[in-house]
């Protein structure tokens, strides 16, 4: 059976924290405002490190706990919606700062669903034989598209990476990777326009719409891969608002499931927040190897995708 799997994962975020007292100092808001509406007590903000830059650090962490050599990655895709230079796209960034010679390298842009957009182009390139191993990297620089002088905005993004190693399965080995679910549901509720743009965002419209759609997707997920809700042993959603992730666990039923909650420490890091969240739930052990954790991101498009995968 043909198949793939996350190998190995890695994660960065930049040394600055900024905190909601920081915040308070620059725009008409304040700890109790921020906590009771997203629940973030505080951010990761990168001052000179680029997309790239900080990508390259999480893929540079998920390939060496991976054990594979620079040579053996024939495949990179990069998920992002905040790079500030069109070409060369990010994913060939990283495969010259990481020296990995001639590997098939593109990026994706999704927004907030696109780790999970990339991860499922990765299986599926694996399970078609034009890969072997892959580095899938969800990466953003929102700090430099924010406008921090909108309580509305500035309140919930910050910056980060995350990385999967994702390898072919051995012979005899199931798939790690379900099949994906995805779509879109085309609004103009998240935005990100013109030539020096700024995130711009319906919230209420994004709440409702995802607390609403969701639950279902994310069962939809979990029937396609063969699991039961009540089998998943960790949830890790777009990190989108503490008040989306909790009632959407609550209704898509992962009752004994660790739920990701990485929103408080780091924001909003959109296609960085799954991988992100997966990296520091494995590096804390909080996760056993092998089981089931289930993923879904959603934001920007309205784009969403996820997927079921054992936890490296």
């Amino acid at each position: 059976m043909m198949g793939s799997k996350i190998a190995s994962l890695g994660h960065y975020q930049p040394a600055r924290v900024l905190t909601n007292d920081d915040l308070a100092q620059m725009v008409d808001t304040n700890d109790e405002w921020i906590q009771s509406r997203v629940g973030i007590k505080e951010r990761r903000i990168a001052d000179t490190e680029t997309v790239a830059d900080m990508g390259s650090a999480a893929a540079e962490k998920a390939l060496a706990a991976s054990g594979l050599a620079t040579s053996d990655i024939d495949l990179v895709i990069v998920a992002t919606c905040s790079s500030a230079d069109r070409s060369p796209n990010v994913a060939c960034r990283i495969a010259m700062k990481l020296g990995l010679g001639t590997p098939a390298a593109f990026d994706v842009n999704t927004a907030c669903s696109g780790f999970s957009y990339a991860l499922a182009l990765a299986d599926q390139a694996i399970n078609a034989g034009a890969a072997t191993h892959a580095i899938v990297v969800g990466v953003e620089k929102l700090s430099e598209i924010t406008d921090w002088t909108d309580r509305s905005t500035a309140v919930i993004f910050g910056d980060g990476a995350g990385a999967a190693v994702v390898s072919k399965t051995a012979d005899g080995e199931e798939p790690g990777i379900s099949p994906v679910v995805w779509g879109s549901a085309p609004s103009e509720a998240i935005r990100i326009e013109t030539w020096r743009p700024y995130i711009q965002q319906d919230g209420q419209t994004v709440f409702r719409w995802a607390t609403t759609a969701i639950p279902p997707l994310a069962r939809e997920v979990c029937e396609k891969a063969g699991y039961d809700p009540a089998d998943i042993a960790a949830f890790v959603p777009h990190q989108a608002n503490l008040r989306i992730i909790e009632p959407v666990a609550r209704k898509v039923g992962v009752v004994n499931a660790i739920i990701a909650r990485d929103i408080v420490e780091s924001g909003n890091t959109s296609a960085a927040s799954i991988p992100l969240a997966l990296s520091k739930m494995v590096e804390r052990g909080e996760v056993k190897s092998g089981s089931p954790v289930l993923l879904i991101g959603f934001g920007g498009g309205l784009t969403y995708a996820g997927q079921v995968v054992r936890c490296p």
